[in-house]
This record gives structure tokens, sequence and C-alpha cells, in this order.
């Protein structure tokens, strides 16, 4: 295998489990050292740690920034520039509740753009100087079909993702010109996932099947039937695979760009 992102250090935000902890595996696979982050017990992190050091991560150190917390973020940013990074970053981190206009609170609107937008802000604005100066850096915003298209009850998951998108395209613009072909440049890209194996949907998925008589296949079949036309979910590893392409230097001209992964849920 082709291990071109050896000497290169990868945090990957909210890898502890699910996309995150996929991408983090591939890139680990190919060669990257690894930040892990989340916020999880001693047990799950231990896990984490064992699965990307598995994968072939030549170093993994593990940081539990509350990205709600701008100091905690600095903090951390400021250890793995210790590392010589990062070289790539992935912001992957996030949280979601489905509310209504009517329903939704200050506490939750608050909480879901910190997570989402601001803490991508907050890394971003700290890690890309450093790629630029570098010549070769990766941003990879895990955004989601919802930052391309919206749906009900997710006003704010939605605001954040749209965000999170246009302000991805920002920096790819401010950074376009930064490195060469040669070094790989820097670029800044966003991965929209529609239905994923992932945490994050379950509690919908477990709506859907209470509607079904607590039949949770007939939960994930409503849930696609009625977005995703491919009728299937994505696995993480996909995901994981595509962020791992993102990152070659190859992938230098790939730039601002918004991938949908949704099995043509945003084509419709």
């Amino acid at each position: 295998m082709d291990r071109y992102l050896e000497g290169k250090t990868a945090l990957v935000t909210g890898s502890v489990q699910g996309i995150g902890l996929a991408i983090a595996k591939e890139l680990a696979t190919l060669g990257a050292r690894i930040a892990v982050h989340g916020l999880a017990n001693a047990e799950t992190l231990a896990e984490a740690e064992a699965v990307i050091t598995d994968a072939g991560a030549p170093e993994c150190r593990t940081f539990d920034a509350d990205l709600r917390d701008i100091a905690a973020i600095e903090a951390m940013m400021g250890a793995i520039a210790e590392w010589r990074g990062p070289d790539i970053l992935v912001n992957n981190a996030g949280i979601q509740q489905t509310v209504s206009f009517a329903e939704a609170t200050v506490e939750i609107w608050d909480a879901i753009i910190a997570v989402n937008l601001s803490g991508a802000f907050h890394t971003m604005r700290q890690a890309l100087p450093g790629m630029g100066g570098r010549g070769y850096g990766r941003v990879i915003n895990i955004a989601s079909v919802h930052g391309l298209v919206a749906s009900v009850n997710k006003s704010p998951y939605v605001a954040a993702k749209f965000g999170l998108v246009g302000m991805s395209k920002v920096a790819a613009l401010e950074y376009a010109a930064q490195g060469s072909r040669e070094t790989g440049g820097v670029t800044v890209n966003c991965i929209c996932p529609g239905w994923t194996e992932t945490a994050i949907i379950e509690p919908q998925i477990v709506d859907r099947a209470g509607e079904s008589g607590g039949d949770r296949e007939a939960g994930i079949a409503s849930l696609l039937s009625e977005k995703q036309p491919s009728l299937r979910t994505s696995d993480p590893a996909e995901i994981g695979m595509l962020a791992g392409w993102l990152c070659h230097p190859r992938a230098h001209n790939i730039n601002g760009a918004a991938i949908p992964v949704d099995g043509a849920w945003t084509a419709q």
C-alpha cells in the first residue's frame, strides 16, 4: 500500500466512533500520525486508540477538548503543533437534535452551532496558517446533505451545516494559491454524507421503528425511502476512503468542493 501520508499528522475530531473513527483508521492505514479526539470514557478512548494503532498509525495521542470551549480548543491545537502539525484537519465532531422552530430552545441552538460550526472555525483558523507555510494541508469538514438541502425539524443543524459548507469555500479561496503541485497544496473541502450507519441517526431510526412495531430494519427502510434513492445506507469506511483520497497530493486541485455521499438524495 502507498503510505503517502507518512510524516503527516492528522487531527480528526469526534474520532472515537462512527465516521470519525473510520476516517482516523483510513488515514492511519496511509501512514499518518493520528490525534484522536472525543469526549468519552477511558475505555472507549483506549479502544479507539487500539483500532487506529492496529490500522498502522506510527503514533496516536488522544485529546478531549470540549469544542464549546475556545480555550480548550486553543490548548489542543497548541499541543498538536508540537508534533509539527496538524497537516490534516478533519472536523467531524457533531451533535444533532431534531426539534421544530416552536420547540427549539436557546440552549439547543447554541450547543449545535458551537460544536458543529464554531468549533470547526476555531480549529481551522489555527491550523491553516501552518499548512500554508508548509505548502501542504488538508482540511476536510464533515458536513451533511443538510449542508446542501434542508429538512423539517432540523433548523439548528441545517444552519450549522450550511454555514460549514460556506465557511469551507471561503477558506479554500484564501489558501488556494499556497503550495504547489509538487508539495500538494492546501485544500479545504466538505464531505456531505446522507444516511450513514452511525450513532447520530439512531434516535431517528428508533422513532421510525416505533411506527413499525419496533422493527429496526423497517425503521431504516422508512428513512431511506423518504430521502435516499439508492435505498442503501453508507458505511462509515466509505467516507473514510474518500477522505483518504482527498489527502493525496494529487488531489491538490480538488478544492472548495462539497461532495455528497448520499445515494442521489441531493440529485432530486
